[in-house]
């Protein structure tokens, strides 16, 4: 079947993987590689699967828990070879890629963990970052683990209103509390 699109064969499905590897703002696993990939109506999904495989064999990208990482030959072979790479595409990938990256620095930025106690119940232990390190830590006793989860994916949801709220109740003067 003939293939449309700029892509049209493997070696051009492995230059454009390179090419978004080295892009994203953090390691990304096969679904969201598979999604970015197919931006491109040449790309056929059992070559692209197959291309990422070799790929992983020849020490281009690692994975690790399921999480796909370009290592630094993939990320000089693939500056070498992604001028052959069509302009369309490329601005295809760029946009996916900004949206893309603004998912995975805020979920670098807002982390929750849930552990138990030896004593029983669980700790609920919450963090928000920005580029110069951590700006607030949280840690709750939760009387069990759905009550944690409730708080983890509460903080998740809104974490600057969480930062401000806090900030507020600390800064706020003692005769504004009635």
């Amino acid at each position: 079947m003939a293939r449309y699109g700029f892509i049209h064969d493997k070696l051009d499905i492995k230059f454009l993987i390179l090419y978004l590897m080295a892009r994203v703002a953090a390691p990304i696993d096969f679904p969201t590689l598979t999604e970015l990939t197919m931006c491109d109506e040449g790309v056929d999904y059992f070559d692209f699967a197959e291309a990422v495989s070799e790929l992983v064999n020849s020490d281009h990208l690692t994975l690790k828990n399921g999480l796909y990482e370009i290592t630094e030959k993939g990320r000089s072979n693939g500056a070498v070879c992604e001028s052959s790479l069509p302009y369309s595409v490329k601005h295809k990938c760029s946009a996916n890629l900004v949206k893309l990256n603004g998912i995975l620095r805020r979920n670098a930025q807002v982390r929750a963990e849930i552990s138990p106690r030896e004593s029983g119940g669980f700790t609920a232990r919450m963090f928000l970052d920005d580029d110069g390190g951590n700006l607030l830590t949280l840690e709750f006793f939760c009387g069990s683990q759905e009550q944690a989860q409730r708080l983890a994916d509460g903080f998740k949801t809104k974490p600057e209103r969480v930062y401000n709220e806090v900030l507020s109740a600390l800064l706020a003067g003692e005769d504004s509390e009635t």
